[in-house]
């Protein structure tokens, strides 16, 4: 890491993890309650209240960051059940089959549970 980053790293990650929680519990905002946009037409009703819920209260749980490491680990997985299901099949490539932000948020939240919530956080790690 840049010398000018080390004495921040752990203000990086905090950040880094707060905002995968908001934008990842917006998703699951728009798959149950259609805000602030209409789920995809396509989507499965079983997907829209599995993966809703998961989508808010686990984003939500990450972002402040209680039970942050079972939240996140349950997250990766949702990511990685959604990039095959969803993605995987129709192309090799993340960047063929539109299935990029799947695959970064599963592996962003399989770090975040290896790691924990770290500083500004409920659970204080």
């Amino acid at each position: 890491m840049a010398s000018f980053m080390r004495n921040y790293s752990a203000q990086t990650y905090a950040l880094m993890r707060i905002v995968t929680g908001f934008l990842f519990l917006w998703h699951g905002m728009s798959k149950l309650f259609g805000f602030p946009t209409p789920p995809p037409a396509e989507a499965p009703a079983f997907i829209l209240y599995t993966a809703g819920p998961i989508e808010l209260i686990g984003g939500a749980l990450v972002m402040v960051g209680l039970f942050t490491r079972w939240a996140a680990f349950i997250c990766s997985g949702t990511m990685a059940v959604a990039y095959w299901m969803a993605h995987g099949m129709n192309a090799l490539l993340p960047v063929q089959n539109q299935g990029e932000l799947a695959a970064l948020y599963c592996f962003v939240f399989l770090y975040i549970a290896a790691r924990g919530a770290g500083i500004w956080s409920v659970d204080g790690e």
